[in-house]
This record gives C-alpha cells, sequence and structure tokens, in this order.
C-alpha cells in the first residue's frame, strides 16, 4: 500500500475530530494543498464506498470552487456502477459538469448509463436518463431517443417526468428528431399521473406548440387534474391553455359584455347561482352575455380554487388566464388574491403591482374598494413606490379623490427625491383629468414653490405650466409670481417652463416679460440648452407682440446665440433669425411669423405609461420592460367562429365488472352529476352543457384503479342522484306552473327567487313532500313556510332601528318598511310647514346630531325625471325634503311623486335601481299595486349617494315596462346643517386651508341684506348659519350626510359683490358646492 493511500485509511479510521485536515465540513476543506488528484484517484479505485463517497466529495468541491478536474474524469466514471446511491448521485453531477468538455471520454460512459436504465431503483434510472440527456454531445442522440422511449413506459412515473423533462434537451441538440419526439409528448400526454402532467405540457410548449390538436383529446383531463399538480406544473399548464382558449372558444366579451367593473359579484360565489340559465334567465343574462362553451367554463371553474395557492407565480398564471379568457365581469374575482400577494416579499409586489397598473387602465372599478391597499409605505423601495403611485393616479374618480390628494400631500415631503418629483406628477395628472380639483391643486403646487428642495420646486414648476395651458386668462397672478422666481429656481427644465409660459402669455404680463428677457440675456451664456432654446423663443415671441421694447435686446441673444458652442442653438438662431427680422435674408417668412409662433395650442393631456400595455400578455417579462423580450409569443387572437367542440370527446371504454352490470354511458345532452374535489361547485359542474365537464371527469375518476366495491359504491350513488335529479326537475316543473297560472302579487322586487318563494299556501300543502339530502336541494327550491311571514315583517321593523352601522361600500338595494314610510299628501306637507317651531330638532332615534335652525327652508323644486311621452301617460318627479331619512341617517331622503295622466290603469309601480354604482345604496318605496287615470302618489326612498356628484340611473317598473331614469341631487342637498359656535367654526376651518379649500366671487343683481342674504344661502345649501363677530360676513356650517365630513361656507357681502369661500374635507364637494352656490346666488 502506498503512503498516500495509507494515510487516508488512517485519517479515516482516526475520525474527523482527531484529524481536522480529512474533515469536509473543516475550513481546510478548500485548501490548494488539501490532497493531491493522485490521492484522489487511489481513492476512487478503493473498494471501500467510504473512501470513494470521500473522494467524491473533494472533487465536487473542487468544482465548486472553480478549479480543473477533468483530468479524474476517466477515475470517475468507473464508479458509476458503485452499488452505493450517494456516490452515483455525485458521479452524476460531476459528469453533468465535464460531459459536454470531455466529450470523447464521456462516449465512454454511455454503456454505464444504458445498464443503470435497467436499475432496479427507479431514482437511479432516473439519474442515469437525467445525466445521458444532460451530455451535450451530438453523436448520442439516436442513443437518448431510445432511452427516452423506454423510459416513456417505464412503470415509475418519476422516471416518465424525468423523460419528459429530457424530450426539450434532446430536441435543442438534434431538431432533425421533431417527429419522433412528438409521438413520445402525444403518448406522456395521455399519462393521467399528476406528476407527469406539468413536466409533458412543457416539452410539447418547446417542441410542438402548435401542435393543438394533441391536446383536444386531453384538455378535459388536464383541467381536472390541474389542481393536484405540481406548482411548476400548474403554471405551465394554465400558460398552455390559456392558448388553447384563444383559439377554441368565442370571445366572452365579444358582444359587449359589461367591462366598466359595475356589475360585482361575491368573491368565491357559488357558480351554480349564476350560470344556471334554465332557472334564472335575467341573471344569466347579467353574468354571461352568451351561452358559454361548457369546457370554457370548466377551465375558469378548475382554475378559480387556485387563487388562493401560497405560490404567488400560480396566482399571477390563473390572473392573466381571467385576464385574456374570462368574462371581464368575473375579473372581481381575481381582484383579493392580487391584494393579498401584495404582502409578500418586494420582489412579488413589483410584478404584482404592474399587472395591477396594466388592469387598472381598463378595469379601475374592481381596484377601487382596495385603495388603502396601494398607499405607500415608509420600507417600500423606490420602485415598488413609483408603481403604487401610479395605481393610485389611475384610479382617482371624483369620489376618491380628495382621499387620494390628501396621500400626495404626505408623499411630496418624502426623502425620496424621485419619488416626491413622481408624486408632484400624478397631481398634475390628477387635476387635468378631473376638472373639480384643478383649481385646489394649482394652489397646492404655487405652496411648493416656495420650498427649499430644488428639485420639489423645479418639478411643481413643470406641472403647473401644463395646468396653465387648460386655463390660463384665470390665472395671471401665477404666472407673475412664477416670473418672479426664475432667477432663483436652478432646475434647467423648471427654468424652461417659465420661460415658455412668460413667451405664450406675455400679454397677462406685459410689463414683466421684457425685464425677463433682459435678465435671460446676462446669463444665457452659462445656461443649459434647453433653457437657450426657451430665450431663444422668448426673444421671438416678445420680437412679434412687443417690437418696440425687446427690439434690441432680441438682436443681443441672436448675437450671442450665432457663436454658441451648441449646434442646435445655432441652426436654432438661424431659422428664427430669419423669421422675425425683415430687413435680412428670408423676409417673406416674416408674415407668417405671428401664425407660427403664437397659434393656439392644445393642452397637453399626460398619460399612463401602462395604457398601451394591455396588448401584452399579463404576467410577461415583456409586460414588464414595456416591449417584446426574446422568445415571447403573442396570444392568439378569438376565432370569429369557435371550432367545433366534439373534437374534445373521448369515447369513454366499456368496462366490465364482475358481479355487477356494464356501466350506464353518458349521453348527450344530459350531465351526470358527480362529487366535485371541490363541494361548492357540486351545483354548478350539474349545470354544464352536453358533453361537459361532468362526464370527462366520470371518465378520469373511472380510469384510476378502484377495487370492485368501491366502483359498485360509485355506480349505486350515481344511478340514485340520477333518479334525485329526474324527481326535482319535475317538482321544479310543477311549482314553475303553478306560479304562472298565480294571480296574487309578490312583495318582492329582488328577484325571480325571491318570486318564486311567494306561491299561495294550497299549492304549498299540494306539493309532494320527500326528505331529500340538503345538497340535492337547490337554494331557490326552499319556500318560506307561512306562519313565519309576520315574523319576517317585524325583523324588517327592527332593522330600521339599527342606523348605527357603517356602510358595506357596495352597491345595494335596501327593503322598504311598508308600516313607517307612509305617503305625506300635499295637503299635509302643507300643514306641517306652516306648525313648524322656531327649532325643530331631529330625533335622536334616528342618531343625527344635526340641529336644522328657524331658517329651515324646504326646497320645494321639483326635478322631472320621468316626462307623460317616455312613460306612456305615468309622469315621475321628485323632490328634496330636507327632512331626516328613516331609513338611515347618511342617506338623504327623496320624496317622489308619480301621477297617472293617462287613460289606463298603471299596475305594479315600483323603483328599483339594479346597476347602482360602488358605494350607492337605495331604499326603495313597496311597490303600488294600482295607480288610477289622473290619479297621483307621494312616496319617499332614501338614497346613500356616497359622496358623489353624479347621477344615479335608476328604473321606474311597471307590471308592463320598465324605464330607465335619471335621479341627479344638487350638491347643496348632499349636506346636512350642524351648529357650530364661531370659534369651533374657525378652528376647524383653519384645518381645512389649501386644497381643502374653494374661493371664488359672485356679483348679485339685486343687493341682499342681513338675514335676506342668509335665508338666500340655506335655501339654496341645506346648511345652518353660525353666529359671526364680523361685520357683513355670514357663516355656514354643515356636514356630508354620507361621509359626514365638515362643510364650512363663509360669505362676505360688500354691496353686491360677494366674496365666497367654501372648505370641506371632500374635495369635488367642495368644487361643486362653490360654483353652484356662485351661479345661484347670481341669478338672485
Amino acid at each position: 500500500m502506498s503512503y498516500n493511500a495509507s494515510g487516508a485509511e488512517r485519517a479515516l479510521s482516526a475520525g474527523s475530530g482527531e484529524d481536522a485536515s480529512v474533515d469536509p465540513s473543516s475550513s481546510t476543506f478548500f485548501s490548494g494543498d488539501y490532497k493531491k488528484n493522485d490521492d484522489l484517484k487511489q481513492m476512487l479505485d478503493s473498494s471501500k464506498d467510504q473512501l470513494k463517497l470521500e473522494a467524491m466529495k473533494r472533487i465536487v468541491g473542487m468544482v465548486a470552487k472553480g478549479k480543473d478536474a477533468s483530468d479524474l474524469f476517466p477515475a470517475v466514471v468507473k464508479n458509476v456502477v458503485s452499488k452505493n446511491s450517494e456516490v452515483k448521485k455525485l458521479v452524476f453531477v460531476y459528469l453533468m459538469r465535464y460531459a459536454e468538455e470531455q466529450q470523447d471520454l464521456a462516449l465512454l460512459s454511455i454503456s454505464t448509463f444504458q445498464r443503470a436504465l435497467k436499475d432496479p431503483n427507479q431514482l437511479i434510472r432516473a439519474s442515469a436518463l437525467r445525466v445521458l440527456s444532460s451530455i451535450r454531445v451530438p453523436i448520442i442522440s439516436p442513443i437518448m431517443m431510445i432511452a427516452i422511449k423506454d423510459s416513456v413506459q417505464d412503470m415509475s412515473p418519476y422516471v416518465r417526468k424525468t423523460a419528459a423533462n429530457a424530450i426539450p434537451k434532446l430536441y435543442s441538440l438534434d431538431p432533425e428528431l421533431k417527429d419522433e419526439l412528438v409521438q413520445v409528448i402525444e403518448k406522456l400526454l395521455a399519462d393521467k399521473t399528476t406528476l407527469v402532467a406539468g413536466s409533458v405540457v412543457t416539452a410539447f410548449e418547446e417542441v410542438c406548440p402548435d401542435r393543438i390538436d394533441l391536446i383536444h383529446k386531453n384538455y378535459r383531463k388536464l383541467c381536472n387534474l390541474l389542481v393536484d399538480v405540481d406548482e411548476w406544473g400548474q403554471v405551465m399548464i394554465i400558460s398552455m391553455l390559456t392558448r388553447y382558449a384563444r383559439t377554441q372558444f368565442a370571445d366572452p366579451n365579444k358582444d359587449g359584455t359589461n367591462g366598466d367593473g359595475t356589475a360585482e359579484r361575491p368573491f368565491y360565489d357559488d357558480e351554480a347561482e349564476h350560470s344556471d340559465a334554465s332557472e334564472d334567465k335575467e341573471e344569466s343574462a347579467a353574468a354571461k352575455v352568451y351561452m358559454m362553451d361548457p369546457d370554457h367554463r370548466l377551465l375558469l371553474r378548475n382554475t378559480k380554487p387556485l387563487l388562493q395557492s401560497r405560490n404567488a407565480a400560480v396566482v399571477m398564471a390563473v390572473v392573466q388566464l381571467y385576464y385574456h379568457c374570462a368574462p371581464s365581469s368575473e375579473l372581481i374575482n381575481v381582484v383579493r388574491p392580487m391584494v393579498r400577494l401584495l404582502r409578500s416579499h418586494r420582489e412579488v409586489q413589483s410584478v404584482v403591482l404592474s399587472n395591477v397598473a396594466t388592469m387598472a387602465q381598463k378595469y379601475k372599478n374592481y381596484f377601487e374598494p382596495h385603495l388603502k391597499s396601494f398607499y405607500v409605505r415608509s420600507n417600500d423601495p423606490t420602485h415598488v413606490r413609483l408603481l403604487k403611485l401610479e395605481i393610485l393616479t389611475s384610479l382617482a374618480t371624483e369620489s376618491s379623490i380628495s382621499t387620494i390628494l390628501r396621500e400626495f400631500q404626505t408623499y411630496v415631503t418624502s426623502s425620496d427625491k424621485e419619488f416626491a418629483a413622481a408624486t408632484i406628477q400624478a397631481i398634475g395628472r390628477c387635476a387635468t383629468r378631473i376638472s373639480e380639483v384643478t383649481d385646489p391643486c394649482l394652489t397646492g403646487l404655487v405652496n411648493l414653490m416656495s420650498k427649499k428642495d430644488e428639485t420639489v420646486v423645479g418639478e411643481s414648476v413643470v406641472v403647473i405650466k401644463r395646468l396653465l395651458q387648460l386655463e390660463p386668462k384665470n390665472h395671471a397672478d401665477i404666472i407673475k409670481h412664477m416670473a418672479k422666481l426664475v432667477n432663483t429656481i436652478v432646475v434647467p427644465m423648471a427654468r424652461a417652463s417659465i420661460l415658455w409660459l412668460i413667451g405664450e402669455y406675455s400679454e397677462l404680463v406685459p410689463k414683466i416679460a421684457p425685464d425677463v428677457l433682459r435678465n435671460m440675456a446676462k446669463t444665457f451664456v452659462g445656461e443649459d440648452d434647453i433653457v437657450k432654446l426657451q430665450i431663444l423663443n422668448l426673444a421671438t415671441k416678445l420680437m412679434i407682440t412687443n417690437h418696440k421694447q425687446t427690439h434690441v435686446l432680441a438682436q443681443y441673444v441672436f448675437n450671442l446665440a450665432k457663436y454658441d458652442a451648441s449646434y442646435d442653438i445655432r441652426d436654432r438662431a438661424r431659422l428664427l433669425r430669419a423669421m422675425i427680422f425683415p430687413a435680412e435674408k428670408g423676409a417673406g417668412l416674416a408674415k407668417y411669423a405671428k401664425k407660427v409662433f403664437l397659434a393656439s395650442k392644445p393642452a397637453p393631456m399626460p398619460e399612463s405609461s401602462y395604457k398601451d400595455r394591455d396588448s401584452l400578455q399579463l404576467g410577461s417579462l415583456s409586460l414588464m420592460i414595456n416591449q417584446k423580450a426574446s422568445g415571447y409569443r403573442e396570444l392568439p387572437p378569438f376565432p370569429d367562429a369557435p371550432p367545433d367542440p366534439s373534437v374534445r370527446n373521448v369515447v369513454e371504454p366499456v368496462t366490465w365488472t364482475a358481479g355487477t352490470k356494464k356501466k350506464k354511458p353518458v349521453k348527450a345532452g344530459k350531465a351526470e352529476k358527480e362529487k366535485a374535489f371541490y363541494s361548492d361547485d357540486d351545483e354548478s359542474e350539474s349545470t354544464e352543457g352536453p358533453d361537459g365537464s361532468s362526464a370527462e371527469e366520470a371518465e378520469d375518476s373511472g380510469a384510476e384503479e378502484k377495487d370492485e366495491d368501491d366502483e359498485d359504491e360509485e355506480s349505486t350513488e350515481e344511478e340514485s342522484s340520477e333518479s334525485d335529479s329526474d324527481e326535482e326537475e319535475e317538482e321544479t316543473e310543477k311549482s314553475e306552473s303553478s306560479e304562472e297560472e298565480s294571480e296574487s302579487e309578490s312583495d318582492s322586487s329582488e328577484s325571480d327567487s325571491s318570486e318564486a318563494s311567494s306561491d299561495e299556501e294550497p299549492q304549498t300543502k299540494k306539493t309532494p313532500t320527500k326528505a331529500t339530502p340538503p345538497k340535492a336541494t337547490p337554494p331557490k327550491e326552499t319556500k318560506p313556510a307561512p306562519a313565519k311571514k309576520g315574523a319576517k315583517k317585524e325583523e324588517n321593523l327592527l332593522d330600521l332601528l339599527d342606523f348605527g352601522g357603517e356602510d358595506s361600500g357596495t352597491s345595494q338595494v335596501i327593503p322598504n318598511a311598508a308600516a313607517m314610510l307612509v305617503p305625506r299628501t300635499a295637503d299635509a306637507r302643507q300643514a306641517a310647514s306652516e306648525s313648524r317651531p322656531a327649532a325643530v330638532a331631529a330625533s335622536s332615534i334616528f342618531g343625527l346630531d344635526s340641529v336644522v335652525s328657524g331658517q329651515h327652508v324646504v326646497a320645494e323644486q321639483e326635478y322631472e325625471f320621468l316626462n307623460r311621452i317616455t312613460g306612456g301617460g305615468l309622469v315621475a318627479a321628485y323632490r328634496f325634503p330636507r327632512t331626516a331619512c328613516l331609513h338611515s341617517p347618511r342617506m338623504v331622503a327623496v320624496e317622489v311623486r308619480l301621477t297617472n295622466q293617462g287613460s289606463e290603469e298603471v299596475k305594479a309601480i315600483k323603483l328599483t335601481g339594479s346597476k347602482l354604482p360602488s358605494g350607492v345604496q337605495l331604499a326603495s318605496f313597496n311597490e303600488i299595486a294600482l295607480l288610477a287615470p289622473n290619479g297621483s302618489s307621494m312616496q319617499t326612498i332614501g338614497l346613500n349617494l356616497n359622496d358623489s356628484t353624479q347621477p344615479v340611473n335608476l328604473e321606474v317598473c311597471t307590471a308592463e315596462r320598465q324605464f330607465a331614469v335619471t335621479l341627479k341631487a344638487p350638491v347643496g342637498e348632499l349636506v346636512a346643517p350642524k351648529p357650530l359656535q364661531e370659534t369651533a367654526f374657525n378652528e376647524a376651518q383653519a384645518k381645512l386651508r389649501g386644497m381643502n379649500e374653494t374661493s371664488s366671487a359672485a356679483t348679485l343683481r339685486n343687493p341682499l341684506q342681513g338675514q335676506e342674504f342668509a335665508k338666500a344661502v340655506v335655501r339654496i345649501v341645506n346648511l345652518i348659519q353660525v353666529p359671526s363677530s364680523e361685520s357683513q360676513t355670514f357663516k355656514f356650517s354643515g356636514q356630508t350626510v354620507s361621509g359626514q365630513s365638515a362643510v364650512l361656507v363663509a360669505c362676505k357681502v360688500n354691496a353686491n359683490q360677494v366674496q365666497l369661500t367654501v372648505n370641506c374635507d371632500k374635495l369635488v364637494i367642495g368644487s361643486m358646492l362653490a360654483k353652484e352656490l356662485k351661479e345661484a346666488l347670481e341669478r338672485l
């Protein structure tokens, strides 16, 4: 025995504790002189597995360190035949590293791997195939092909999975084997093992992604196995099925499916309640515009549970599937899972936010309820902050702009300069899109110009320049203020923006503009190129509008530009000189100078950088970088006419079992009820159309290996479920026929399901009773007992007393209480107003803390929203009585007067709101059974407009027709009085400065004195006067009805001039209220 070999054995016998040099975990493991290669060769030749294992660990350590170990290739290859699995694994790792470099030596190991493919251990067989496919030697591709074909037929699913993973490697090595590999893929696609599904789909996408015909027969199987596949496989399968759905199914949004997000549905709701068109036609029409292919619905239903996956990649794969292939009304299902991912790592947040920013451009109403989830956190990195800022800007609406701008005010003070500048840009975008907040935003941006931070000041100037282009004549004072700052601002873009404003609107500042040009001429040489170009433009425009004062200055500036170092400046000076100095060459252009330089220019409309990204596939790298990356494949468009769905039908093999009858095949036109993997989808699966998912699931479950007893039980359950379903269908037909014959009126206007629950008692008693399992009874078949009718009314009356709860934030129609809402006649209303005391306090039962003063004025103006011609003789008008709403203190009371001016009776009149915006609530009146000709009825409804100034779309329904109407509340009716003392008024007003303050001036036609003016204001706006110690200053206080945000109005009267100041936490309410009050006062 040599010295080195004996030394290694002595070290091994002594143990790691006695000699640290042989301990692989010691620090000397990576030392340069640890062992020589000769020592390793002798250890590999040893008959002891422990020595071989130690040698392989050292060799792999050398490879990891970057040292060359290729000279050990022959000694390592010989140990492939070792019976020790740990040694074999390390040998395989080594061979994968050096097989491509040592191609000649790698060929020596081929026979060894072929023998390893027959090893009884499935792990060894899979490892041998994995290493064989990793040897990048083109000459062995036929051998690899044979090995893959043999492994495809292996009994172990793990080996078959490894064979599927080897297919793309062999295809990249030898593309000419594509036809043979396609046959292997076709065979593997028929494998019903979840372990193989992900790998074979990956091979399909790499080798033959256009062979859609291979997927037809396996489509339903892949959908059903999807939930049990590993996470990596789920991502690959969903990606492939997305492309498949785009080529095989019709576009679900082709016929104008609602894409604005107004038709919301509960999250993870029961699919059966929305897909059963035979039971509920109206609900199906709202959820789906067309009859969706059952296979299309199968894909969406089976991927929906994966939204709860812990893996972010799986969730995003389902999101992109719904975005590209699902009806737009179902996109609400993916919002909450995406919001949940925002709590994950920063990398995940960045990807999710990029996709949310793209989706928000088209479906922003879906993300509005989760607005606070996109607020910036102090520990967010800059790129995440910018993405959240982009999303908040896209989601800004009139109802949420107040909250968003308040959040932006905090962001502007951030120490992150890039983030602060982006926030100012976002404020400008919001002000451009929402005209009601343009003036408050301008005021806030002007205040930012006094900051010491150059970045904030410069960006504010650039944004103000864009906003001033909207209405420049109304903001001449801001232009003057910016002209004074031109010498203190050092940011080149900001200086250039100020110069452009002064030159463009020089007629508004005729005395300041020449002086600014004089100062700029002094510093022309040291300015940046962008500032020099604007100085030239300023000189040119002033030469046109103020030739006498600026002629000499302009010549001086152009002489400086003539010898400037930048060729851009010289070229611009040469062009402009020819157009404004007629005495020189090109004097013919001078007559066009005014048209060229002083032409009216449209105001810029800044748009989101994510606006046009929806053309790229959601969740892809191309979407992240906003350009097509290498290897990106565009999604195919939906076909005009979907292909024949019968290609996905699979003939179920006839199976015989001892002692049982032949299994009954699934008939076309009737779906089979089966027990689903998720119990919530049991009913929805039973509603699929012909050749749907139920038949395929039965085929897949029948193909599994089961005992005979299990098959007997399964067939018995199927027969019993079929008999139960047949009996239920008969009962449903009976109940529907009895409903058609019944002439009794229904008290509910909710849906068809509530109409089915209002059958007469004799018909309910005649219905045959049968004990059926709870699952087999749909919710719609359950009818309330007649004895509980009184209890139901009691519950409604008690619910009316519960006004303390918060609004849910979702659109809903609140049922009315018949006993408490008694309509008032005109005489009764007149008598009530005459007997009204000087101070009327709202009842404490309704939770109102506002007190109506002696100045209480009822708005008598009526607004007609259904005229005689449109309504077929039925006329509907509404007014605002300014009384407490019985339904909720957060609702505005509205009196609706219905008049029948026709010659025929109008039956079953009701007011509904099926398309209310998010957050808006309606408490309607009870159905009016009959309205005789020339008859009139006054009803009271409650509206919670969620502090929105937008009109509300309602429906006036009769027994025969339905009329779409629009109800718009004046801003003055959206507030309620709230008494304050003058000190409290002043304190609240001081807190609502800046963007929360709106000022305007009004000119009265006829001057009003004292209480006449106060009464006029209260008549316009539902506020209460606050005692004021200031002469000729009237103060009014109140709060918004829905959000209870403070509303303060101060009016300073000087003869016929009125200076209005409105302070409100809701920017849109404050701005619209000031505008409405000004217009109304000027009409007096």
